[in-house]
């Protein structure tokens, strides 16, 4: 009776696990240049494989010569950076997506989950096939800038939808884990913050991304190291844009700073409230520990930007400063926005009796 529940919720505990797996593999094409190692899809260089050597994809290219992408030609990739690509597209196509299906199709079969898992299920149906789209797009586009941006924040938005679902199975089965149950009174007058918090850190990273994708906009507040190129722009505290593309890099720390203030400031209001002995819940702490990550990562970005040397007349940085950059940054958005989706489905729905007793009271 209770197999179809327990394997859903088991099933999008592992679906989630090999999600955030396929945006690591993500981060981890983008540091290694591997972004257009297979310049056809969903096959690479005509083939299903990925060990493929520099004749034959020269060949490949002089058969196939609009698939050239933007470094000509005459550039090459290695078996590694080919199978970096080919792992995550395995890892998406032949695993994810038909996991997704079966959860989807074992929810409907399952009478005693509710309409808003079932919901939830379709909707991450949806995503996975969007995202597949968008991952053609991607390819086609030869990773442009704004592609794959897109395709990062749409990884995040099917990764919510999954945990959406394992939030309501999880409540209608009434197995709602301790380390979830937050204070339904101060979860109400936090509602509307955290999503604030949730959609900031949301447009942080998708400019992010879009900064790193774009060819220059790294040295665009200089190399010359603490505190010229970082904190300060151009050995400058304000820089005036001119250039969205260009100079994107600007607006991510606008944007970053302006997020960071907000969150020091909702950290200081918990603060005084749990300094009052009303609020000593464990909202407080998630939020604390997304704070403290978000800060952290703010130290991690700017290492990233100092790191820049240069090397054979060539300005480079220590690439995998960028993916931990972008791997914690993933981190944040999910924890505040899974904090969020806590409040909306298991909080605020199966607690609302209490809310209503106390406000009577």
């Amino acid at each position: 009776m209770g197999f179809g529940r327990v394997s859903v919720e088991k099933l999008t505990a592992v679906i989630i696990g090999i999600t955030i797996l396929v945006i690591a593999a993500g981060g981890v094409i983008r540091i290694y240049d591997a972004g257009e190692s297979c310049p056809d899809w969903p096959t690479c260089f005509g083939t299903w494989g990925f060990d493929i050597s520099e004749e034959d994809q020269k060949e490949w290219f002089d058969k196939n010569p609009s698939e050239i992408d933007s470094r000509g030609s005459s550039h090459t990739y290695t078996s590694f950076q080919i199978f970096t690509e080919w792992i995550h597209r395995l890892l998406a196509g032949a695993l994810l997506g038909p996991l997704v299906i079966l959860n989807w199709l074992l929810i409907r079969k399952d009478e005693e989950l509710t309409n808003e898992v079932k919901l939830a299920s379709l909707i991450s149906v949806l995503l996975i096939g969007w995202q597949g789209f968008l991952g053609y797009v991607t390819v086609r586009l030869d990773n442009l800038h704004w592609s794959v941006a897109l395709h990062l924040a749409s990884a995040l938005l099917f990764l919510m939808s999954l945990v959406w679902i394992w939030l309501t199975a999880v409540r209608d089965k009434d197995e709602i884990p301790s380390w979830i149950e937050f204070d339904p009174i101060l979860a109400k007058r936090w509602t509307k913050r955290i999503a604030i918090l949730s959609f900031g850190t949301f447009l942080t990273l998708f400019l992010g991304v879009f900064v790193s994708t774009t060819p220059g906009a790294n040295q665009v507040c200089g190399v010359s190291g603490f505190p010229g190129s970082w904190p300060l722009c151009n050995d400058s505290i304000y820089q005036k844009v001119v250039d969205f593309e260009a100079q994107s890099q600007i607006l991510h720390r606008l944007l970053v700073s302006i997020v960071g203030a907000i969150l020091i400031i909702t950290c200081y209001i918990i603060w005084k409230e749990n300094n009052e002995g009303e609020y000593g819940t464990l909202l407080c702490k998630w939020i604390w520990m997304s704070s403290g990550l978000y800060f952290i990562n703010i130290g991690l970005g700017g290492l990233y930007v100092l790191s820049a040397k240069l090397e054979n007349f060539e300005i480079v940085y220590f690439e995998l400063l960028s993916l931990i950059h972008l791997l914690i940054a993933s981190l944040v958005f999910i924890m505040i926005t899974s904090i969020l989706l806590t409040i909306k489905v298991i909080t605020l729905n199966e607690k609302r009796h209490i809310v209503n007793d106390t406000t009577a009271q």
